[in-house]
């Protein structure tokens, strides 16, 4: 189990006491500037406000110094995933399916590794991306990172 995953398992539980959706984290490890970085939504709701993020961080923060899950030293961020949201599960990819999406793997598919355009499709095992008309498969366990792209 990844170290994001054991976040999410532990800090699961109070941001929905809190009222939100844990809409996922992401830890971006760099010595003593690393940052854990915890995305919360409201569901049926009109976002997330700087209040709310203070209110989530004053309680993840004391249950982290409690648990003490992270031996380095980090800095904690709480945020609204926004108009060009992260995506982390495949229910969140299956919601913007038809949408453009910028994606970054961890490998090369077909001699590229990053990808924007239009999500046409989303299964059990991944997503497929149009871009300049070819369709890219990519496996959910090569998606390193996967981004909504706002349309304004």
């Amino acid at each position: 189990m990844s170290l994001e995953q054991k976040m999410a398992e532990l800090v699961a539980p109070t941001v929905e006491m809190l009222g939100f959706e844990l809409w996922g984290l992401e830890y971006i490890p760099a010595g003593k500037q690393s940052t854990l970085r915890i995305y919360i939504d409201r569901p049926g709701e009109e976002g997330v406000t700087v209040d709310d993020c203070g209110e989530v961080s004053h309680q993840i923060s004391a249950l982290l110094d409690v648990e003490d899950p992270i031996q380095s030293a980090y800095m904690l961020e709480i945020s609204s995933p926004g108009m060009d949201r992260p995506l982390f599960k495949p229910t969140q990819f299956s919601a913007y399916q038809g949408q453009t999406v910028q994606v970054r793997a961890s490998g090369e598919i077909l001699g590229r590794k990053r990808f924007k355009g239009v999500m046409t499709e989303v299964s059990d095992d991944g997503i497929v991306v149009e871009v300049d008309n070819e369709a890219y498969d990519i496996p959910f366990e090569m998606i390193e990172k996967a981004n909504v792209v706002p349309v304004f």
